[in-house]
């Protein structure tokens, strides 16, 4: 009798909803905790802890229905053969457009078609609550419904574009690859993660938002200073509208070797109260370049592995918090300590992030410590230094 893998996939799967409910179970009751971790009492207004609150609870309660939902399609996709089905369907729409269902690569791009299309139309009306009720609700969302629905139509033509050339060499490979199959793949996914990072800030992510280069001024050249004492190659220093779709802040840097960029979102300038808390969030992004955190980019989990995966993401996560703690570190030593902690405040605040966590939760579910573990880390360092 052969192994019921399928079902065992499904229990597992189970299994792990199971565990992670525990843990968002954990987490609400943390987020419902009326008062502030002392750590922050002082720091952050009530007010703003208030609404935090509110913001987190309600988007707490939007993922226990999205999860349960997920989980009970996923099995059901699973256990009733629904893969199998599409697969089917979609040789017999071949022949209906008279193109050769024998074909591999044709069958499977049209399978994949078909899946696509079912996961937008499933996916829309949590998309849609997410972003015009809760988002909306708590003030972030800026985007209009045609705005939504644009962005959401260059996404698909934009996978219709790049998709089909990425299946059709995926496919040659395992047909062609032989005993050394796993090494082309390999080196194939290697050169087109490096490809699409190098064209999604130039071709494609100008294709959602405008960037504009930072006009001159203090700001910029404190930028530019900072850069050029570490020797990161600066060619250019854009803003983001990050604010046509939400007043969420953030911060970025891309490019290989000598080609450097940094992305500004509007938002972040906007939030934080003076240049210098701008500018000691780049100097932890560029804390990140000088460790050399970004090689770990190219670490990614793939579905083919589920039975490990969630080990493996809880490892990243663990590797991915040493490297803020790093990077805040590296931060602190440049000179930027206060504004750096007064930019972090900021931006929880102004971002409505959970002010209190469950330590299980965070564990297991973090890329980046929370607040409370990092403003306790700079203090820290700082108690050291006096």
């Amino acid at each position: 009798m052969a192994f019921p893998y399928m079902e065992a996939v499904v229990g597992f799967m189970i299994l792990m909803y199971i565990f992670e409910t525990y843990l968002d179970l954990r987490q609400h009751t943390a987020l419902k905790l009326p008062t502030l971790p002392k750590t922050l009492e002082g720091v952050i207004s009530q007010e703003k802890f208030e609404k935090s609150r509110a913001y987190s609870i309600d988007k707490s309660r939007f993922h226990f229905v999205h999860e349960f939902v997920t989980i009970v399609m996923d099995s059901a996709i699973l256990l009733f053969g629904v893969l199998p089905w599409f697969w089917k369907r979609s040789g017999y729409v071949l022949e209906i457009v008279g193109l050769d269902a024998e074909s591999e690569i044709y069958h499977t791009l049209a399978f994949l078609a078909g899946v696509m299309i079912w996961s937008q139309i499933t996916d829309l009306p949590f998309s849609l609550y997410s972003t015009f009720v809760i988002e909306e609700r708590h003030g972030f969302n800026k985007q209009t419904v045609w705005l939504f629905i644009r962005d959401m139509i260059k996404g698909m033509i934009l996978a219709i574009i790049i998709g089909p050339p990425v299946v059709a060499a995926i496919i040659l490979i395992v047909q062609k690859g032989g005993p050394y199959l796993a090494i082309y793949l390999w080196g194939f996914m290697f050169v087109l993660s490096l490809v699409m990072m190098t064209i999604y800030p130039v071709l494609i992510a100008p294709l959602f938002n405008k960037f504009t280069p930072l006009p001159d001024g203090e700001l910029r050249t404190k930028i530019e200073n900072l850069a050029s004492s570490l020797k990161f190659p600066l060619k250019k220093l854009f803003v983001v509208d990050g604010s046509t779709r939400s007043s969420h802040s953030n911060a970025y840097m891309y490019g290989f070797f000598k080609n450097k960029r940094i992305v500004l979102y509007d938002t972040l300038i906007q939030q934080c109260k003076n240049e210098e808390e701008v500018v000691a969030v780049i100097a932890h992004e560029l804390g990140h370049w000088k460790l050399n955190h970004t090689m770990y980019s190219f670490i990614a989990v793939q579905h083919t592995i589920i039975p490990i995966q969630h080990l493996v993401s809880f490892c990243l996560n663990l590797v991915s918090r040493a490297f803020e703690f790093q990077a805040d570190a590296f931060a602190k030593k440049l000179g930027y300590s206060k504004p750096l902690r007064d930019g972090l405040v900021k931006l929880q605040e102004e971002n409505l992030s959970a002010m209190n966590t469950d330590p299980w939760y965070s564990a297991y579910h973090y890329s980046h410590p929370p607040l409370v573990e990092r403003l306790a880390a700079i203090d820290k360092a700082d108690k050291k230094a006096d």
